[in-house]
C-alpha cells in the first residue's frame, strides 16, 4: 500500500512543474508580443510653444551628415552591450534649432529643456544648456545610418544617441516619436 504523503507530494511536484511550464510559456509570449508592438517611426514632432512640426527621415537627411565611426553601447554598470557599425548622423541641435523657441531675454533659455519621447515612452531629457553650452551638444546626433543602412532600413529608426556619455546606452533612444521643448515651471 502506497502512503497518501507521497502521492500527494508527486501530485504537489507535477502541479508545480505545470505551473513553472505555464509561466514560462507565457512570458515568452509576452516578451515575444511586447518585441512585436514596438512602433518604429518614419517621423518625430517637434512640439515648441504651441507649434508642432514634424520631421520625415527624408528631411533628415538634408541636414550635415556626420561620419561617426563605430560605438560600442555600454549599460549603466559599464558593460559592453553591443557594437553599432559604421553610424552617420545629424546634430540634434541642428534638428532642434530649426524650431520656434518664444524667448524673451538670453538667460531665459537657461529654463528651458528638451525632452525626447520614444514610441514606446521612454525618455530623455536635456537641458538648453547642456545642448548649447556644453561640449555635450556637440555629441548628441540622430542616427541616420548604421551598419551600412539608412535610416529607413534600420529597425531601431529613428534613433538619438549621446556619443558623448561615459555609459551610451542609458541615453540610447529607439524609434523617436516626439521632441518637446518646454520651459520649466
Amino acid at each position: 500500500m502506497k502512503e497518501p504523503g507521497n502521492q500527494l507530494k508527486k501530485m504537489n511536484n507535477i502541479r508545480l512543474l505545470i505551473y513553472v511550464l505555464i509561466f514560462l510559456f507565457l512570458g515568452s509570449q509576452s516578451y515575444a508580443h511586447s518585441r512585436d508592438s514596438i512602433i518604429t517611426t518614419q517621423e518625430f514632432k517637434i512640439e515648441s510653444a504651441g507649434k508642432k512640426t514634424t520631421v520625415t527621415l527624408a528631411q533628415l537627411s538634408k541636414y550635415k551628415q556626420a561620419k561617426l565611426g563605430n560605438v560600442k553601447i555600454l549599460n549603466h554598470r559599464g558593460e559592453q552591450k553591443s557594437i553599432i557599425r559604421n553610424i552617420t548622423g545629424v546634430l540634434l541641435k541642428d534638428v532642434v534649432d530649426s524650431s520656434y523657441m518664444n524667448v524673451n531675454k538670453p538667460k531665459d533659455y537657461s529654463e528651458y529643456y528638451i525632452l525626447l519621447v520614444a514610441s514606446d515612452g521612454y525618455k530623455n531629457v536635456y537641458s538648453w544648456n547642456e545642448i548649447y553650452n556644453t561640449d555635450i551638444g556637440n555629441h548628441i546626433y540622430i542616427i541616420t545610418g548604421k551598419d551600412g543602412k539608412p535610416a529607413d532600413q534600420m529597425e531601431e529608426r529613428i534613433l538619438v544617441m549621446s556619443l558623448s556619455d561615459i555609459n551610451t546606452g542609458r541615453r540610447h533612444l529607439k524609434n523617436l516619436a516626439r521632441i518637446e521643448i518646454k520651459r520649466a515651471d
